[in-house]
């Protein structure tokens, strides 16, 4: 019988640990993350093997300060979704044709613009005109690759 407290002790000091462990990590990711009123205006520019567009992170003026003769797409991705992250790797591998803007879109804190665009799921990619307005929008979660959207787009 008197195992028993011991088993149990220990179990209750590995539960400690890695929760402990588990908030520490939590705590080192969301030191890299923008904090609830700032908004991330760092550029992501692309080195292009095949186009010289641009690829950029979202930021309130992000949409009215780029070129107004660019297309411009809204790529709503999140960092835990495999089909997000092969199509930003094939968007950085392939570069951004000429005359597209790709703009980043964190879809897990953005959540005002998927309600404006109806994004329902991470890899949508949304084309707007100069003044943000829906043109047309694309679901890449079955095909993420950058010759997808350019060829539903």
């Amino acid at each position: 019988m008197a195992q028993k407290p011991l088993i149990i002790s220990l179990i209750t000091l590995c539960l400690i640990i890695g929760g402990m462990l588990y908030l520490r990590s939590n705590d080192q990711k969301d030191s890299k993350k923008p904090t609830a009123g700032s908004i991330e205006q760092t550029s992501t520019p692309v080195a292009p093997t095949t186009g010289s567009g641009m690829y950029v992170d979202y930021s309130e003026s992000v949409i009215t300060s780029t070129n107004d003769m660019n297309t411009k797409l809204l790529f709503f991705h999140a960092p835990w979704c495999p089909q997000c992250r092969a199509l930003e790797a094939d968007i950085k591998q392939r570069g951004v044709p000429d005359g597209i803007t790709i703009i980043k879109v964190d879809y897990d804190t953005n959540q005002t613009l998927r309600q404006k665009y109806g994004v329902t799921l991470q890899t949508t990619i949304v084309k707007i005109d100069k003044n943000g307005e829906l043109i047309d929008k694309f679901v890449a979660y079955d095909d993420p690759s950058l010759n997808a959207v350019v060829e539903n787009l």
